[in-house]
């Protein structure tokens, strides 16, 4: 990536966004980028953290292992979200694990040089706190629709925040381009792959959603019929 492309890239990140043009080009001029094939374990849970990753291009998963080897997917990541932030903060080791779901470049900074860019703007500093604070009560809500709701409204509302988060507004209701394989959603919900395919398989039969490969159309009744 050339040093402008750098810039832009750091001009999506929420926390980055209000910086002035100056210091994301420092910023920038600090930063290096890496490519992973699809796949490619980028961090790893309990091992040291020592950098700020930013999506360039491709996507990633934040998974956790547990001791038996199931592993629970707790996001979904895309161009313009980052990871990482937690370790450069607390100097703990990584609290997840970071794959590949395709091949990917990340923009990354390293904590010394981070750390004094916080150091020299504390309103950088804030706006990490603020979305430190988001994932925060994000965690709080998984855990909770984990606790109270069944598998077929674990998988709806994960499909509700991503249409959310990326879905496009168009005539038929909200189009999400990539939603995550049926793994990947089983994962995230805590349930079985076969289960994630019959819930679809209903919203689809009850004319909820529409699938097509990747894509997904959440008609507008989806948001009032669906709980």
């Amino acid at each position: 990536m050339q040093g402008a492309d750098v810039e832009r890239l750091l001009a999506r990140v929420p926390f980055l966004a209000d910086v002035t043009t100056a210091d994301r080009r420092a910023l920038g001029r600090l930063a290096s980028t890496r490519s992973y094939e699809r796949g490619a374990l980028v961090c790893n849970q309990q091992e040291p953290g020592d950098a700020l990753f930013i999506i360039a291009r491709g996507s990633v998963r934040v998974v956790l292992y547990g001791e038996s080897g199931k592993e629970i997917t707790l996001a979904l990541l895309t161009p313009g979200d980052f990871f990482g932030e937690m370790s450069l903060l607390d100097g703990q080791p990584r609290s997840a694990s970071v794959v590949t779901t395709e091949p990917a470049l990340l923009v990354v900074l390293k904590r010394e040089d981070f750390r004094q860019h916080l150091l020299q703007n504390p309103a950088t500093a804030l706006a990490v706190l603020e979305e430190l604070s988001r994932r925060l009560r994000k965690a709080d809500e998984i855990i909770g629709s984990l606790a109270m709701m069944d598998v077929y409204g674990r998988v709806a509302r994960m499909l509700m925040e991503l249409g959310e988060r990326e879905g496009q507004q168009v005539e038929e209701g909200i189009l999400i381009k990539r939603r995550p394989t049926q793994q990947e959603i089983a994962s995230m919900v805590n349930t079985s792959r076969e289960t994630v395919s019959r819930a679809l398989n209903e919203f689809r039969k009850r004319g909820l959603l529409v699938l097509n490969g990747r894509r997904v159309l959440l008609r507008p009744q989806f948001y009032s019929e669906v709980f």
